[in-house]
């Protein structure tokens, strides 16, 4: 008994990787192709975008702040706390902003996408959909991931500057010069940093949008089942930002 509930999980498991992945292919299939539902998109860039900025502000305010303080602890003894700006700069860019905006979308937005797609399935209107001829994927999903896609890249740059103005801050309280902070970033960063500061928060985007489109596309059970769906997907969303993270910075250094 044991050994046939397994083997039932673990189809169970390879059946949701397939439908996750045979969506995702939809999506993407779709981005270039007509209609493009303009409005839609420019919902959900304001949703996903503008309405984060004040959390994403926050994030990377005090997260510099913070970042900039340890940093001034562990370099006061080695009298080289003027690098303290380089050594923000690249943790922000290459690792903490991308994550941690991701994190907070995942839990701001990603919830809020699998709950809305979830209202929708339970109350019928997706159906109602299907039936006046509309491509659900391409109007509730594709829409979603080009705009996660899009914007994630936007806040997590918001977050790296905000972070540097919070490092800047606190190494200024502690008497350090400001032109010394500011000329250590160069020292410490390359090009390809910006790029992996670039393309992680895109990647992100991309998760986030296809784990809470999938599981609020496949909610049942009326509305504790919406309130399920949105747990879900923050959890999914959050498991694979850093799972994946790890092996694209594996990927990264690779090709440095």
């Amino acid at each position: 008994m044991p050994l046939k509930l397994a083997e039932n999980t673990l189809k169970l498991f390879f059946f949701e990787i397939q439908a996750l992945f045979a969506l995702t292919w939809r999506a993407l299939r779709n981005i270039f192709r007509r209609p493009f539902y303009y409005r839609e998109f420019a919902t959900q860039m304001d949703k996903i975008g503008v309405e984060s900025l004040f959390i994403i502000s926050l994030t990377g305010l005090f997260t510099g702040m913070v970042m900039a303080l340890q940093a001034l602890i562990q370099l006061k003894p080695f009298a080289a706390t003027s690098y303290v700006g380089g050594m923000v700069a690249v943790t922000m860019v290459k690792e903490l902003g991308p994550v941690l905006s991701a994190l907070m979308v995942s839990g701001r937005v990603g919830s809020a996408i699998s709950a809305e797609l979830g209202t929708m399935v339970v109350t019928e209107q997706v159906d109602a959909m299907r039936v006046e001829g509309t491509d659900i994927v391409k109007r509730l999903v594709t829409t979603r991931l080009k705009a996660l896609v899009i914007a994630m890249p936007l806040l997590a740059m918001v977050t790296d500057g905000i972070s540097l103005i919070g490092g800047y801050i606190m190494s200024f309280s502690y008497g350090i010069n400001p032109v010394m902070y500011w000329k250590s970033i160069p020292q410490f960063m390359v090009f390809q940093d910006l790029i992996e500061g670039v393309f992680k928060p895109a990647f992100f985007g991309g998760i986030i949008a296809m784990i809470s489109c999938y599981v609020g596309l496949n909610t049942s059970g009326g509305a504790a089942g919406v309130g399920n769906s949105a747990k879900r997907a923050v959890v999914l969303a959050s498991v694979l930002i850093l799972v994946s993270d790890f092996f694209l910075t594996k990927i990264f250094i690779v090709f440095r």
